[in-house]
């Protein structure tokens, strides 16, 4: 007499996993969207563009800071969101989400009309494509004090 063939946990569960695998090899799971890289942060802004770059004339160690925006870590964030642009009257140095209108991004694309030269001012070599689309990620993503 034959014994009768009963499944056990075990081979229910691989029976699942191997199942489950198979139909997601048939496309029938739902397809993943690649996800869109995360903005820029002030704190990396600030270690490879405002530290290097600008920190020379904005910075209020030992000297007072051009145009009286001070870049300094810790200070960038409450010199540049919401605030007038001391060189020309109704610019905003940064409104958050909006990078065109940011005079921090007229001014380090030397668009026309701004006060003054395009900055850094002792350029070129002016900030790269890269620096600028950077600095305009951040806007555009709510400049937020990060």
């Amino acid at each position: 007499m034959k014994k009768p063939i009963t499944a056990t946990r075990s081979g229910l569960t691989l029976s699942a996993l191997l199942l489950a695998m198979a139909s997601g090899a048939c496309g029938s799971s739902s397809p993943t969207t690649p996800s869109a890289p995360a903005a820029p942060t002030l704190s990396m802004i600030q270690t490879q563009i405002f530290d290097s770059s600008c920190g020379t004339c904005h910075t209020d160690v030992g000297r007072t800071p051009a145009a009286g925006l001070n870049l300094k870590s810790g200070s960038a964030f409450a010199n540049l969101v919401g605030v007038p642009s001391s060189g020309l009257p109704g610019a905003v140095r940064v409104i958050a989400g909006n990078a065109n209108n940011s005079y921090i991004v007229q001014k380090l694309e030397g668009a026309p009309g701004i006060a003054g030269l395009r900055m850094p001012r002792n350029g070129p070599p002016f900030l790269t494509d890269a620096q600028v689309k950077m600095i305009r990620d951040w806007i555009t993503a709510g400049a937020l004090n990060n």
